[in-house]
This record gives C-alpha cells, structure tokens and sequence, in this order.
C-alpha cells in the first residue's frame, strides 16, 4: 500500500530526544525555548509560543488577541473542526462564509458579504488549507476597511508563502500545530505567533496557568505547555522543513502534469501568489464518482482521504447550535467532491507514475 501519509523520523531525533531524558528535565524547558526561537526566525515573526497541540495554540491565539464571550468571528467551514471549536471554547460565536471553490480557502467577497450582514464581527480566522495560501492582499484590505482582528490558522501550511513572505506572519497572531500527519511533527505539539509584545505576553499566562510570576497567577489559564521532548523532536524536524516540503512541491508538480488531462478529475489550483506547500494533494470529482474510486485507488493498494467530507456546521454540535445546510454552498459541494491523494516526501518516483497510472485507467466500473 502505498500510504496517504507518512510521518518521517530518524537517528537524530532520536538522539536529541534521549538527550532531554537523560538531562531528567523532560517538561517545558530550554529545548522548548529553542525551538520557539527557531520558528520566530524561520517565520519571521518577533514571538512565538509553543503549547501542547495545534487546537490549543488557536484556543491561545484567540485568547491572547481579546476574543471574549459574545464576540463573532468570521471563519471558514470547510477545515478541521478544531478552526470553529477553539472559537466556542472562547465563549464566542461562528459565524461561517462560503470558500473559494478553486481554492478552498474562505472567500474574499463572502467575507465581506458577511460584513455587511454582521456589522459587530470583531475577527477573522483564515485558514491556508492543504497548505495553499489564502489570497493575503484581499483580506489586509478587508482588514484595513473594517478594522477587525486577523487570525491565521496555519496548521497545514507550514513553510508557505504568499507573495514571497511566509504564512502565520500576516496576522495579529497564528497557531500552527505539529500533529503526526503535519508537513513536520513533534507528535503533538503547536505554536503561536505574533508581532505584539502584549499578545506573546498574554498568551505566555495563558498557556502557564495565567501565571505572571512564579507563584501569582493574574489571568485564568491553562496547562497548554509543550514538553522539552517534543521541542526535541521538533528542532529536528524544523531543520529538514525545506527539503521535505520541496519534495513535496516536486511530487506535486508530477502528479499535476501526469493527471492534468485527465477528464474526470480537477488538480489542485495555485495562484502565482501563492507558494503552497501541498500537506494535502487534493483533486476533485464528481460526487457520483467519489467513493467508487476511493474504493478502485483502495483495491490498488493506493492511499486516500477526504478532507473534509462535510461542513463543519452540518456536525451535529453545529446543527444543535441552530446552524443549517444551505449556509455556504460552495464549501459544501466541495466537501461532496475533495479527494486527497498522496503527495509526502517519501514517495519515489516510480510510486508517483504508479499512482497516475492507476487513476488514469479508473473508468467508473472498476
């Protein structure tokens, strides 16, 4: 089988990480100071915060920018789940606009309609889905318009860029996680970054149990901490991001050219903005079709997913909250049509032409 996902570990992650058990400072520590440095510098950014996962580096985010009980924030959804559940956790409202259906990401024009309708919107949490950037010179000028707060949620697009600057370097602040299937990983792990000293302040408290000194405690947090094992395992992985996402890019570019003529699917789209970085490789099909190839790619040993196959207001936490189908169209016919094919660094060459090959001979009746 050749694998949707494949999470890349070697000697010397193993060696970092039995260095932190050997030092017996296996909790937050230095390694994790590290490691924050490392990502301020590779992102560009002033701050950056490491906590446990990726939900609660947007939870901190949120937090950390003044998102309180009441506020509405304007998000996508089409995303992981965690995009809209770490605006609940805030006490706050989602309120959902319609995507880009050739990119995914939430859409510029119904952002705005959104606006119009919702006059009291206090924030905007984007997220660069599969690893595309959103169109950034659209919602800075939305920003500047309507004077909201800008969250990005970047889990998927580590290393991408949009217009030469990277993502998660755009905003009031972003959160990227380190989850196992991310481009790099520390098994679970996420970050926060920002520019604003107050907001790497508050979200420092935040993650440490809103402590402001040792034994003080002035705001309400939480154990959102990252450990020196996982920095360990990140150090690492962080030094290998560009060569693994370049692969990525190149196996991105083969697949692309091997399907682009291929009559029932659609390749991925990319703007002469954007520089993705491709943690998913999504084509799109019909919906009638779907699972009749998801079963044929099975069957030849070739891994897939759908990511997402259903809105996240059509969950029925959602639905319960009052939402209905019907909200956003596009995002949920894209959800009825997404599938995510393999893209990771591992593949060789002949496993690329093997994957092509298989999908080209699908007819419908496999």
């Amino acid at each position: 089988m050749i694998p949707l996902v494949k999470p890349i570990f070697g000697a010397e992650e193993k060696k970092l990480v039995n260095e932190v058990i050997d030092s017996g400072i296996i909790a937050s520590g230095s390694y994790v100071s590290e490691f924050e440095k490392k990502c301020a510098n590779y992102n560009k950014t002033q701050y950056a915060i490491a906590t446990s996962n990726g939900t609660t580096a947007l939870h901190t985010a949120l937090l950390a920018c003044g998102i309180k009980k009441g506020d509405k924030i304007l998000t996508t959804p089409f995303s992981f789940i965690a995009t809209s559940n770490s605006i609940l956790y805030c006490g706050a409202e989602p309120v959902f606009a319609d995507i880009d259906p050739e990119t995914y990401n939430l859409s510029k024009d119904s952002a705005e309609e959104a606006f119009k309708k919702h006059k009291d919107i206090k924030a905007i949490l984007l997220v660069h889905l599969y690893g595309l950037p959103c169109e950034m010179d659209s919602f800075l000028k939305l920003k500047e318009k309507y004077n909201f707060i800008l969250i990005e949620d970047c889990a998927q697009a580590h290393g991408a860029e949009y217009n030469g600057k990277k993502v998660g370097s755009f905003g009031d602040s972003s959160a990227f996680s380190y989850y196992a299937t991310k481009n790099i990983t520390t098994g679970e792990g996420g970050i926060v970054l920002t520019n604003n000293s107050e907001i790497d302040k508050l979200s420092r408290q935040i993650i440490n149990h809103g402590r402001s000194e040792h034994s003080v405690h002035s705001v309400l947090g939480y154990n959102y901490r990252m450990t020196n094992i996982a920095a360990a395992i990140g150090l690492v992985q962080m030094s290998h991001l560009n060569d693994w996402n370049k692969k990525r890019k190149q196996n991105a570019a083969i697949l692309s050219e091997g399907l682009k003529d291929t009559s029932f699917l659609k390749i991925p789209y990319i703007s002469n903005k954007c520089d993705p970085v491709f943690h998913q490789y999504t084509i799109r099909v019909n919906s009638k079709i779907r699972q009749k190839l998801m079963d044929y790619l099975t069957k030849n040993e070739v891994g897939c997913g759908i990511y997402y196959p259903r809105v996240i207001y059509s969950q029925p936490l959602y639905e319960n909250l009052g939402f209905q189908k019907g909200l956003c169209p596009k995002a949920e016919k894209a959800a009825d049509e997404v599938l995510s094919i393999p893209v990771h660094p591992s593949l060789t060459r002949k496993q690329l032409e093997k994957i092509i090959s298989i999908i080209k001979n699908f007819n419908g009746k496999n």
